[in-house]
């Protein structure tokens, strides 16, 4: 038997365990010298898709940074702050089921595109109010550039508080960039041809162990048109299939939870800051921005280092995912212990003899000290006196006179100072709420740190737990997947998490301000250490219930999958046994047909 004759046998043999309707690998992957349009184009959409995400941080980030001010510009409390920031993912809910589905079969460059558009549009119109609001106004002691006249306090309510008009400086810097990010999407094609490089033996066998296949080629073949109608009947079976699988159900759920925490502890943080340590507005923000999100970032990116250069499988990324959330978590509680005392506040915090703790029902801001003085209670314009204790204005402190020295009010004579000091005659003090005592800048300190590693810990798990969500569904279904994982997040964690963080947040208020028109607004003090118990608490609840979720998680994939593993490496190696068994047959055939069918047999006799 010649040689072309034994390939034509072997070339037979192996056709006809090959499946049917399956392209060929020359037909369904590039050569060589296509490679490089491939990467430039991918580079470009890689380029294009961060610039994207770094504008939507960016709008996200400024959002959340501007949370207090915004409280404090309208006078409104933390429950209704939440529900402003809440509403930011409502937009989000009425097309993102929709894009992740239909997108997946549709041109996805212009859809993202298209949404980048729609996403600069949107930040156009959050600033819009800016620009045709009047200016904000509010009142301050101002009782002139002269520093030689004087004013008294005790007369405030009829003619010492005059109104300034301040204009806000702090004007929108984001406009907000997503209109350029939309250019590129416009010019790249519809989907990038794969390398044959990609397609490694090692993840295929892995996903046989996690996915359920039905060995049907979901692929749309070239040149056939894309049916609206036909993708719309397969959305409720897709969906269907997709909560069928338990590990994705089971990471939806530790991911809701997970993020109901976090969106929670990251919308009130600077307020957090704030209230606990005393810091200003501008400087919590400051801080958050220059220590923890480069940690975040930094945790992300270790984790995707990780996980591609120990090549982790599915069950050692959910050990990985579940370990940085029980050490992050744990750190956490450490927390607790980092708080400061309430301010000392007359009548609030502390008594106007200057004893300390005040009951609830003994909190009174009108006392004898004041008592010859027309004041109102509604009013926050704290004044620190010489005795370290915050008066709530100083007519409550019973002030008699001010003057200004530089830009300083100074107020003079204030008998309720005077008698919480212990000593005879009047005491003075100025404008502002006084500074913590020296131990509250060393705790700030330490919880900038024990926060900073937090935030590393926790979002180390970030890129192990997205490689668990995708490599636990069908291909064909990844797009859809991430669109409801995205869906649940925000509409489960994004919307409701700042508003009940807020709503229990406003039952630590100590004072409550009031708008010109009599009702309810923002709250002016805190009481530090409830305020500590819900924020943190809540966090660590929500937490806790996470990592129990992510233990189910694991265990899930060690009891279905492991044994389904076992199954596949036996199914595999019966395959091989006979795929060897068919070349024996085969030689053995062609040993047997060699005497009577060798072609050529009578010539070479």
């Amino acid at each position: 038997m010649d040689t072309s004759s034994k390939e034509n046998i072997q070339l037979f043999c192996k056709t006809s365990v090959q499946p049917v309707g399956r392209p060929s690998f020359k037909t369904e992957y590039p050569s060589s010298e296509e490679k490089q349009p491939c990467c430039g184009e991918l580079k470009v959409f890689l380029g294009a898709l961060s610039f994207v995400y770094f504008a939507k941080a960016l709008a996200e980030g400024y959002l959340k940074s501007t949370i207090t001010q915004i409280e404090r510009r309208f006078d409104i409390p933390s429950s209704l702050v939440g529900v402003i920031d809440g509403s930011f993912e409502i937009g989000n809910l009425l097309v993102i089921t929709f894009v992740s589905y239909f997108g997946a079969k549709l041109h996805r460059p212009k859809i993202i595109g298209a949404g980048c558009l729609i996403m600069g549009v949107g930040t156009l119109l959050i600033a819009m109010p800016q620009f045709f609001m009047e200016q904000y106004k509010y009142e301050i002691y101002s009782p002139s550039s002269n520093s030689t006249l004087s004013i008294s306090p005790c007369l405030l309510e009829s003619s010492s508080q005059l109104p300034v008009s301040v204009m806000e400086k702090s004007k929108s810097k984001i406009r907000i960039i997503s209109l350029l990010a939309a250019v590129p999407f416009w010019y790249l094609p519809k989907s990038l041809p794969r390398s044959q490089s990609r397609e490694d033996s090692n993840s295929s066998s892995e996903k046989s162990k996690f996915i359920r296949d039905d060995h049907t080629d979901y692929q749309t073949p070239q040149g056939e048109n894309v049916k609206i109608m036909e993708m719309a009947r397969d959305f409720l079976p897709s969906l269907k299939n997709l909560f069928g699988n338990p590990v994705y159900f089971l990471y939806l759920c530790t991911s809701t939870v997970q993020f109901n925490s976090l969106f929670g502890m990251v919308t009130y943080k600077p307020k957090y800051i704030e209230q606990q340590y005393g810091q200003s507005s501008s400087r919590a923000n400051f801080v958050i921005g220059l220590i923890n999100i480069p940690a975040v970032a930094l945790g992300i990116f270790s984790g995707g280092i990780a996980m591609k250069k120990f090549r982790i499988s599915v069950c050692g990324a959910a050990k990985l995912y579940l370990g940085s959330s029980v050490f992050g978590y744990l750190l956490f509680l450490s927390l607790f212990a980092l708080g400061c005392e309430n301010s000392d506040v007359a009548g609030l915090t502390v008594s106007y003899q200057g004893t300390k703790p005040v009951s609830y029902h003994e909190r009174a801001l009108f006392s004898d000290c004041n008592s010859r003085c027309k004041c109102s209670e509604t009013k926050w314009e704290p004044m620190c006196g010489e005795n370290g204790i915050t008066y709530v204005s100083a007519c409550l402190a019973g002030c008699q006179t001010s003057n200004r020295s530089g830009k300083n009010i100074i107020f003079y004579n204030c008998t309720c100072v005077g008698i919480a000091a212990s000593k005879s005659g009047n005491s003075s003090g100025i404008v502002g709420r006084c500074q913590k005592d020296n131990g509250c800048p060393q705790m700030f300190l330490y919880f900038l740190v024990i926060s900073v590693i937090t935030s590393y810990t926790l979002s180390l798990g970030g890129i192990p737990g997205y490689i668990l969500l995708l490599r636990c569904i069908k291909p064909q279904l990844k797009s859809f997947a991430l669109g409801i994982y995205t869906l649940s997040i925000r509409v489960l964690a994004g919307i409701p998490a700042p508003v009940y963080f807020g709503v229990l947040i406003d039952t630590s208020c100590l004072k409550w301000g009031f708008k010109r028109c009599g009702s309810r607004g923002s709250c002016r003090l805190y009481d530090s250490n409830v305020f500590r118990h819900i924020y943190l608490g809540l966090t660590v609840i929500l937490g806790t219930v996470s990592i129990f979720l992510s233990i189910a998680v694991l265990f899930i994939l060690k009891k279905n999958y492991v044994s389904k593993h076992r199954n596949f490496i036996t199914k595999r190696e019966r395959t091989m046994v006979s795929t060897r068994f068919q070349k024996e047959n085969c030689t053995t055939s062609d040993h047997l047909l060699q005497p009577k069918y060798w072609p050529g047999k009578e010539t070479q006799l």
